[in-house]
């Protein structure tokens, strides 16, 4: 028999786990872990947490670690266009072989235990790659990791590491119906970071969002910085860059990504790398400014240029979508192409972008999560009179560029991660 193309055995065994959707609980990733030989341990971990900015935030970190001399590896989700997009060393994706390395020993790993029965199933999608990128860190001798934490925090795969320093960067509603219908109680979960005797920085958060981070860091006898509290960042007139003061240093002429937002992402990024050299990593505070302007972070607030010019933003809860419609205010009417996942608050999405676009396409990508247009349409309501909809991503992009060509406007792409992925899919298709 002809022997399978090896990046295929890894892919075919992460799809067979997506049918297992979300689990919570780290029984799995514990009992992965240990058969693995703790790969999580070989190497100074930063965690980092939070509703919106996680990303921005891990970007930043790690381009500072980056300039400082370190070896980084990097764990982010969800992916755009390759799920090699999630593990990087050094700012470069794992390869197809690389990627491939891991995914056996997880799967070797995972066989033998449910084989003892140790487990009574292979771990989840998400579990699986979370192992494999510890497995892959160590293969690579990374000197320190920073992990994006997938879906709240407690109960998370990414929560097995032990790191030095954590990160909350914003608590806000999204998925619900796991994390609980309050932002004190999405926050308790967020929480789930927090380590005895060490620091998790945090955003500007809800007063009741704070308490219950608070109670939670004293229940395990962390500690509380917030990143906003004696610290300020500074517009210069005329530019994109910023001065950043904390209550030890100050930071002169730094770009952070576009948004004002991105204000506050920046402000955590730069207290979790104070609190990282703190606690005795290795970091060189004086790259901050030149690393962390030239940091890149696709799909928020990325500006494609053409005709006409694309916005893709992933915005896919309210608190995201009002930033997004922050950043556009005041720069005219623009085509809207949106998509969202099923678990998703559709109205308080659409609300905020509805009310500057000139014309609306709603699609849904190639997923099962994903929201027929239909659907969408009924849970906007009346902000979808006049929308158009085409299901199928590649026709409603090309009919909301035709639209926007028309009225001389942008095409603003939103809604969902998932969404902007596919668009950047066909944007990168050979023509």
């Amino acid at each position: 028999m002809r022997p399978s193309h090896p990046r295929r055995l890894a892919g075919l065994y992460l799809a067979q786990r997506t049918r297992f959707g979300v689990k919570f609980g780290l029984e799995t990733m514990h009992a992965l872990v240990a058969e693995l030989g703790h790969p999580e341990r070989a190497y100074t971990t930063l965690l980092v947490s939070g509703t919106n900015g996680k990303g921005s935030v891990v970007a930043g970190v790690d381009a500072v670690l980056l300039a400082s001399g370190r070896r980084v590896g990097r764990y982010t989700s969800p992916h755009l266009v390759r799920v090699n997009e999630r593990l990087a060393v050094n700012g470069r994706d794992v390869t197809d072989h690389d990627f491939e390395i891991a995914v056996r020993s997880v799967r070797a790993a995972a066989e033998r235990l449910v084989r003892r029965g140790t487990l009574a199933a292979h771990p989840t999608f998400f579990e699986a790659l979370t192992a494999a990128a510890f497995v892959h860190f160590r293969r690579k001798r990374v000197e320190v990791a920073v992990l994006e934490v997938g879906l709240g925090a407690r109960l998370d795969a990414t929560n097995v590491a032990d790191p030095i320093a954590s990160a909350i960067v914003s608590v806000a509603f999204d998925h619900q119906v796991y994390l609980g219908r309050t932002l004190a109680s999405i926050a308790k979960e967020k929480a789930g970071v927090v380590r005895r005797g060490r620091p998790t920085v945090v955003g500007p958060l809800t007063a009741a969002a704070l308490r219950a981070v608070r109670t939670e860091a004293r229940r395990s006898g962390a500690r509380v910085v917030e990143a906003t509290r004696g610290s300020r960042v500074v517009t210069r007139d005329d530019s994109d860059l910023v001065d950043v003061r904390t209550p030890g240093r100050s930071y002169e002429g730094v770009r952070p990504f576009p948004g004002a937002h991105q204000h506050d992402n920046l402000l955590v990024a730069i207290r979790l790398l104070e609190e990282a050299e703190a606690a005795g990593l290795d970091v060189d505070l004086d790259t901050v400014g030149p690393a962390i302007s030239r940091a890149r972070w696709p799909g928020r607030l990325e500006w494609i240029d053409g005709d006409p010019p694309l916005l893709l933003d992933g915005a896919h809860n309210p608190a995201g979508a009002r930033a997004l419609a922050a950043y556009l205010e005041g720069r005219g009417p623009f085509v809207l192409l949106l998509a969202a996942m099923n678990d998703k608050d559709v109205a308080g999405i659409a609300r905020p972008l509805l009310r500057h676009a000139a014309e609306v396409v709603l699609t849904r990508p190639r997923l099962p999560r994903a929201m027929d247009p239909d659907e969408l349409a009924r849970r906007i309501g009346d902000g979808a009179v006049g929308a158009r909809r085409e299901p199928g991503v590649a026709r409603a992009l090309a009919l909301a560029r035709r639209l926007a060509r028309a009225r001389g406007t942008p095409v603003v792409v939103a809604g969902t991660l998932f969404l902007i992925g596919e668009v950047k899919g066909l944007l990168e298709r050979p023509r």
